[in-house]
């Protein structure tokens, strides 16, 4: 194991232990999706009733929406956990330590991906004893599991950056209020792109939160679109290696500031 691997372990470990402690946490990170999968499912239910929906179950098209809303969700908090540690003093201490620098930030990364994936398999589990059908079988589901842990390093990673640059909580609680729901409905988490006006399909073409959306359910439907998977996937895997190398970038600016 590389001394990068071996430190971002550690770290990754710590911010594990320390998220342990908080069962509150624990439980509401956990049970929010699946209140949105029933609230968000006995609402819109009737919409395949529309022409061209394009499915009969609602509630298989709305299982991977909800797993993605999940996971831009709760990444979005994530530089809060950065900027708590430096006001604290720990982040300091920290950089006194002989540890990879990109490990210290790239861990919360880690640990939000960790997070994310539990929270997609239980929202996945939840829907499947509730009557959805993954008619991709295992591989489409595993693609949406990697889509949601994708979305979570962009937008985990871009919370962080923001947090060090911003040094205000306020920031981070604004913004992340401010683009939750418009990347959520600007993408086909809840309506399919054949209802959507013209002008949302332009802007959904580049969200990568329709990306991950788009990439998993082409891999879960009945003749799994491996070329879209692709497409989507990798565009979404470049920007979360772009952001996270922006992240940590940012850190190493915020290294020589103090």
């Amino acid at each position: 194991m590389t001394a990068i691997a071996a430190h971002t372990t550690w770290m990754t470990g710590r911010q594990l232990r320390a998220i342990a402690r908080q069962p509150a946490y624990l439980v509401i990170t956990l049970i929010q999706p699946v209140i949105w999968l029933f609230l968000f499912g006995s609402l819109f239910r009737k919409v395949v009733e529309l022409p061209g929906f394009g499915t009969r179950s609602y509630l298989d098209y709305l299982v991977p929406g909800v797993v993605i809303m999940s996971a831009l969700s709760t990444s979005m908090w994530s530089g809060m956990t950065v900027l708590e540690e430096i006001d604290r003093g720990t982040m300091d201490r920290f950089l006194v330590l002989p540890l990879h620098r990109s490990a210290i930030i790239n861990a919360s990364v880690v640990v939000q991906s960790l997070t994310t994936a539990a929270q997609s398999v239980i929202i996945v589990l939840i829907g499947w004893a509730a009557g959805a059908h993954y008619q991709g079988g295992i591989p489409g589901v595993l693609i949406l599991l990697v889509a949601s842990v994708l979305v979570a390093v962009v937008f985990s990673a871009l919370s962080n950056t923001i947090g060090m640059l911003a040094r205000q909580r306020e920031t981070i609680i604004g913004l992340s209020t401010f683009l939750l729901l418009p990347l959520t409905f600007l993408s086909t988490a809840f309506m399919a792109t054949s209802l959507m006006p013209h002008w949302m399909r332009l802007v959904a073409d580049g969200n990568p939160v329709n990306w991950a959306l788009e990439a998993g359910r082409a891999a879960m439907s009945a003749s799994p679109d491996w070329g879209r998977v692709l497409t989507q996937g990798g565009g979404l895997t470049l920007l979360a290696m772009a952001v996270t190398a922006l992240s940590v970038r940012t850190f190493r600016a915020y290294q020589k500031s103090v």
